[in-house]
């Protein structure tokens, strides 16, 4: 039997397809168009077609989904599509990503609404009844990728990100994610939520000390408003995406944090703890 990974050629769902392989799983990356150019194997599993989800899902070890960056109408069709496809097809396991969307800190200004795609399909795919669980990361390092966080960090000694020097953030690479989605795949006794990141989160001076330990210079965190940071990826990713990332912070910004919840996450439930910052610039960049 097989797992199908969606987001393969991807940043959360590659690392995720790697480690299956690699550990002698029989393994597909869903897309929409195959053959893919990486050679990987896959299987057509469009987002806008439910025959085509149907056919991908059945008799599938597991399924392992995170929605794709999209305007939210379109995540929520795919949501649903996923919903009648699982129902349909009904794979041994589920997994989802949250791909950072918080559903699991109710009260919170970051708190992902009942009707937004994420919660939808979380909501209605527990309720078909299949095996399911959770993975549920909050940021990830490698939004720090960007060459205008990188550059002035390695050249100037000046992590610059738009969170406040205070805010704590469980921040995890995709890599972990992988790491527990690849757990949480096999082992169908544990369901629910399994959180992945920092516990207790980091602040921002805490970010640029892992950052000065690995560059071997010292490098201070300054704090940049949502705006000024828009103002910054504007040019990369265009005025509307650009919009989206602002209105993200901005949340953020009425926050007191950014954290998973010690009870669970992946640390207690699992046993597996997250790579610390100088660990993961290790990992991407030697």
């Amino acid at each position: 039997m097989t797992y199908v990974i969606h987001g393969a050629t991807g940043a959360q769902g590659g690392p995720l397809l790697a480690r299956l392989l690699q550990a002698g799983h029989r393994a597909v990356a869903a897309t929409r168009r195959p053959p893919i150019a990486s050679g990987l194997p896959a299987v057509v599993a469009d987002h806008d077609s439910v025959e085509s989800l149907v056919a991908a899902y059945r008799g599938a070890q597991g399924v392992f989904i995170h929605l794709p960056v999209a305007a939210e109408a379109d995540r929520l069709r795919y949501a649903r599509n996923m919903v009648s496809a699982i129902a349909m097809a009904r794979p041994r396991r589920v997994v989802i990503s949250t791909s950072g969307w918080v559903i699991d800190e109710p009260g919170s200004p970051v708190q992902n609404p009942p009707e937004s795609a994420i919660a939808t399909l979380i909501r209605e795919t527990e309720a078909i009844g299949v095996s399911m669980a959770v993975v549920a990361p909050r940021l990830f390092f490698e939004n720090l990728l960007n060459p205008l966080v990188l550059e002035p960090a390695k050249a100037d000694g000046v992590l610059r990100y738009p969170l406040r020097a205070d805010y704590r953030v469980s921040w995890s690479s995709h890599l972990d994610v992988a790491e527990v989605a690849e757990r949480l795949l096999a082992d169908t006794a544990i369901t629910g939520i399994v959180g992945v990141g920092q516990s207790p989160g980091i602040t921002g001076d805490e970010l640029a000390a892992g950052f000065a330990s690995f560059f071997q210079r010292a490098v201070t965190y300054e704090s940049l408003t949502p705006e000024a940071f828009g103002a910054m990826i504007a040019p990369m990713l265009g005025e509307g995406p650009a919009a989206g990332v602002v209105a993200g912070y901005q949340a953020q910004a009425l926050a007191t944090s950014n954290t998973i919840t010690a009870e669970t996450s992946a640390q207690v439930r699992l046993g597996l703890a997250p790579r610390a910052t100088q660990r993961w610039l290790a990992d991407l960049l030697t």
